[in-house]
């Protein structure tokens, strides 16, 4: 008796663990995914062009509110800082310097982040095998100055 018992609790299990399995598969067709990978085949030019488009998500550490504007000299004045992995908005205020934006290139990523306030703050762009490191400090007026480091792997 007992190893019929045994035998219906075992096919029970099966049976249960099988329909949970048909109805999760089934599940995913229904909203279009595959078990796989990715659904669908290649993107067109017009769909790459779309998500080019989308708005970068702003990396962890990184101020995500708007810019205000600012004072444009003298101490408070907001710093536009150019690089070849991207672009960076910098103020300097009662001796401390804060990153208040990073835009990194197309193709670059931003990476490492000390966005401030602090005495230095810094950020690095990255893609592929370059690196290109910017820090930013605030000089005797109260304005940021800044030092651009590049390292090729």
């Amino acid at each position: 008796m007992d190893r019929r018992r045994l035998a219906l609790a075992a096919a029970g299990w099966l049976g249960t663990a099988a329909a949970a399995t048909a109805a999760g598969v089934a599940l995913i067709g229904l909203l279009g995914g595959t078990l796989t990978g990715p659904a669908g085949g290649p993107l067109s030019e017009q769909q790459v062009r779309q998500l080019l488009a989308r708005p970068v998500a702003t990396p962890p550490g990184v101020p995500s509110a708007p810019v205000t504007p600012g004072p444009t000299s003298g101490p408070g004045a907001d710093d536009l800082i150019r690089t070849e992995g991207g672009t960076l908005v910098a103020r300097c205020a009662g001796g401390k310097v804060a990153l208040r934006s990073l835009t990194p290139a197309q193709g670059y990523a931003v990476d490492d982040v000390d966005a401030g306030p602090a005495t230095r703050a810094r950020a690095e762009f990255e893609t592929g095998d370059t690196e290109i490191r910017v820090e930013v400090r605030c000089d005797a007026n109260g304005r940021p100055v800044h030092t651009i480091g590049n390292d090729t792997e």
